[in-house]
């Protein structure tokens, strides 16, 4: 069986839907908090497996000998060591083939990469076949609010001219189920991708001008680049209605990408997928005609 976790936030549904475009629905499952959020892939023929993290024993079935499984990070910053722990302990008591995990690029400094590391720790301390994908930045990241960000005339930010390598969570996606089918190493036998480490990224990195550039070229309205301090960073942010402890983080983060820390372009996501990555001028444009049509 084919495993997802989180399986349905916006990662895990993409990979979910690429699997089901490639094997039987009988050959998914996903490991999931809610099984009503699950119920169309139930539906589907998926088997729903209702786990929590911040209960390990309600991980006790949730993988079996020979699963391939896909560990997509949690999404409660600050919890996610003992969470992903509760998951790799469960994955070796079941021997499962493969555990792969949707980890942050090496380079990466700021404080958002550390439980990444200490949960690639964890995996490999467990001895278990796995492949760590190193995710870089999500193009949404920055066009989840493209038309007000138009409207508003000003994309701001911390992070100087320093460039970042996105690509939209589809081309991640993509990437995890190539890994998981056993594509990503060349062989079709799911024998390649033990043991492996991938660099994720776009295939070219930009900077925070050149996203301002793109929004007003595909809106035909003017958008300026706003550098701004750290400081004024996060109380722009804060002042937007965002937590405090999760505004620092993204402040930290544009520190890491002023330093180039996302800037790496090795080209894996690219191979992995088979196809360049989507550029940005195509996010961009997709992104404010999903807003224009309501989609």
């Amino acid at each position: 069986m084919y495993v997802v976790t989180g399986a349905t936030g916006q990662l895990g549904r993409l990979v979910v839907e690429g699997l089901l475009a490639r094997v039987p629905a009988g050959e998914v499952a996903v490991a999931v908090r809610s099984a009503g959020k699950a119920a169309d892939l139930a539906a589907r023929g998926v088997d729903v497996r209702v786990v929590d993290y911040d209960r390990p024993e309600s991980l006790a079935g949730a993988f079996a000998a020979g699963d391939r499984v896909l560990l997509i990070s949690g999404s409660e910053v600050g919890r996610r060591i003992p969470q992903h722990r509760a998951v790799v302990e469960a994955a070796r008591a079941a021997g499962v083939a493969l555990l792969a995990y949707t980890s942050i690029p090496a380079a990466a400094t700021f404080r958002l990469a550390d439980e990444h590391r200490a949960t690639e720790e964890l995996v490999l301390a467990s001895g278990l076949p796995y492949a760590f994908l190193r995710n870089g930045w999500y193009t949404e990241n920055y066009l989840g609010d493209a038309a007000g960000t138009v409207e508003r005339g000003v994309v701001l930010g911390s992070a100087g001219d320093g460039r970042v390598a996105t690509a939209p969570r589809r081309d991640y996606a993509d990437a995890a189920v190539a890994v998981l089918l056993g594509d990503g190493a060349g062989g079709g036998d799911g024998e390649g991708d033990r043991g492996r480490v991938y660099e994720l990224s776009g295939d070219t990195a930009w900077s925070l001008p050149e996203l301002a550039a793109e929004l007003a070229q595909a809106s035909g309205k003017p958008v300026a680049h706003r550098d701004v301090t750290p400081a004024e960073h996060l109380e722009v942010l804060v002042g937007a209605g965002l937590p405090q402890g999760f505004a620092e983080a993204l402040v930290d983060v544009d520190a890491g990408i002023a330093r180039g820390e996302l800037a790496g372009t090795p080209g894996d996501l690219a191979r992995l997928i088979g196809r360049p990555t989507a550029p940005l001028a195509q996010s961009v444009r997709e992104a404010l005609a999903a807003r224009s049509t309501g989609a």
